[in-house]
């Protein structure tokens, strides 16, 4: 009987009594162990394919040696680079002899040492704690406490109208404009800001006539 078997992500064809070298597998020296997935059984009583495996197959090795292959050489060239560099390596693998083919519905004669051959993955690295997630800003904004509301200024007392048209580049179209924004006097004008002028549109106008200043000595008046 004949089994294919899936180990390391490679394929074999093996027998009973048959060595063969595998990717490192867990285990020590004589241990025995399930060697994965098979995916064809054959014998005297024809072939089974496994769709993808052969359900209740089993195939079972003997761990001979674990130790690492020859070594070979790695090396690269870049054309008129001046690169070059070589370095050597040397795999890590398991020399396996198969103990017994079990076909589905019989039972084991070998008993297993190790349960699963898994395929040992070199340097690799362990996941670090993950951090506790940071507290949504939904929930850290009802956490904070609120501040409470500064108190509203008291409205100031409406102004006497003054003749806006007195102002360089303000005309009856543009004074009339002014007042309905409510700015009515001098000293409204004189105490603009720059949000103020841009939020009425008149920036431009405003620094070219220089209305504060102008407006400053006309509510001095």
């Amino acid at each position: 009987m004949f089994a294919v078997i899936k180990t390391g992500g490679k394929q074999y064809r093996v027998a009973t009594g048959d060595e063969i070298r595998v990717e490192k597998l867990e285990g020590q020296a004589g241990d025995t162990l399930d060697m994965g997935d098979v995916l064809m059984l054959g014998g005297e009583e024809g072939v089974t394919v496994g769709a993808p495996t052969v359900e209740g197959a089993q195939v079972i090795g003997e761990v001979l040696v674990t130790d690492r292959d020859r070594k070979i050489i790695v090396f690269k060239k870049r054309r008129r680079q001046n690169y070059r560099r070589t370095k050597g390596h040397r795999q890590w693998g398991t020399t396996v002899r198969i103990a017994e083919i079990v076909a589905p519905g019989s039972k084991a004669k070998t008993k297993l040492k190790t349960t699963t051959a898994a395929p040992v993955v070199e340097d690799a690295k362990t996941e670090a704690p993950k951090a506790k997630a940071a507290p949504k800003k939904a929930e850290a904004k009802k956490a904070a406490p609120k501040k409470e509301a500064a108190p509203k200024k008291e409205a100031a007392a409406p102004a006497a109208n003054d003749d806006l048209t007195q102002l360089t580049g303000v005309g009856p179209a543009l004074a009339k404009k002014l007042n309905e924004a409510g700015v009515t006097s001098f000293a409204q004008v004189a105490a603009w800001t720059e949000a103020d002028m841009e939020a009425l549109g008149v920036t431009a106008k405003a620094e070219k006539g220089d209305w504060i200043a102008a407006a400053k000595a006309l509510a001095a008046k």
